[in-house]
């Protein structure tokens, strides 16, 4: 029977969600916590890759055993992980539900701080200047026009497509500063991170507002913007039919 387990974790630590043969990931850590209570070997499959520094709220990931796990299952994963990964929850699927490919929407938010704040230096980044936030929120909804977002892939990558399908991305002014909140069926690498990075030239007055349609038309990375650090990143929720629950 097939599994999904909820995790949340800070990112710090990790070279991201990924298993990799000389770097601590998160996949590594929740796979050998399953594995030592179910003594055998379990590999899990995650929704996604994020990054290294990048940090997640929710994310979903599915696994198979032969027989029912018990309902204490959750503690007693939490038991075995490091402070900085969370077990939130733990249900049964049908056996060909799919962690990755049968999500249909993933939703990230990019922290900035625009003032010094010792408590958020891991999870925020701070930019000194000020911001035009309405230029940038125009900017941002040029991004609803498009479907190929090559100009904010990693340049070496082996995805098939570059079109995602952004249902909404805008910036929400908070009492610290600012947050970006973005939307799609799926994500590129880097994407996220070279948005706000471009909408941040924006904001600065470096680039135009139009300059975004330019951008994007080109699918050249080095039209775009520079990426802002992974720490101010977080995987926020992850969207599926409900046909694949039971």
């Amino acid at each position: 029977m097939r599994y999904f387990l909820e995790l949340a974790y800070f990112g710090k630590a990790y070279h991201g969600w990924q298993r990799q043969p000389d770097a601590a990931s998160v996949q590594e850590v929740a796979e050998n916590a399953l594995s030592t209570l179910l003594q055998k070997k379990i590999e899990i499959v995650g929704a996604g890759r994020t990054d290294a520094g990048v940090h997640a709220s929710q994310l979903y990931a599915h696994f198979d055993v032969e027989e029912k796990l018990p309902e204490n299952m959750i503690f007693r994963i939490n038991s075995l992980l490091p402070k900085d990964i969370a077990a939130v929850e733990l249900f049964e699927v049908q056996p060909e539900a799919h962690a990755r490919f049968d999500a249909t929407a993933r939703s990230y938010e990019y922290h900035i701080v625009q003032k010094k704040n010792v408590f958020q230096i891991n999870t925020a980044y701070w930019v000194k200047k000020d911001l035009d936030v309405e230029k940038m929120n125009e900017g941002a909804k040029i991004l609803l026009e498009y479907k190929n977002f090559k100009c904010f892939s990693r340049s070496r990558t082996d995805v098939r497509t570059y079109n995602c399908e952004i249902s909404h991305a805008y910036w929400e002014k908070t009492t610290s500063g600012l947050v970006f909140h973005i939307k799609a069926d799926r994500f590129l690498r880097n994407m996220v991170r070279a948005i706000v990075g471009t909408l941040l030239e924006i904001g600065l007055g470096k680039m135009h507002v139009q300059e975004m349609h330019t951008i994007i038309q080109s699918e050249s990375r080095s039209e775009a913007g520079a990426s802002v650090p992974a720490h101010g990143l977080f995987l926020t929720k992850i969207e599926y039919p409900k046909s694949i629950f039971n």
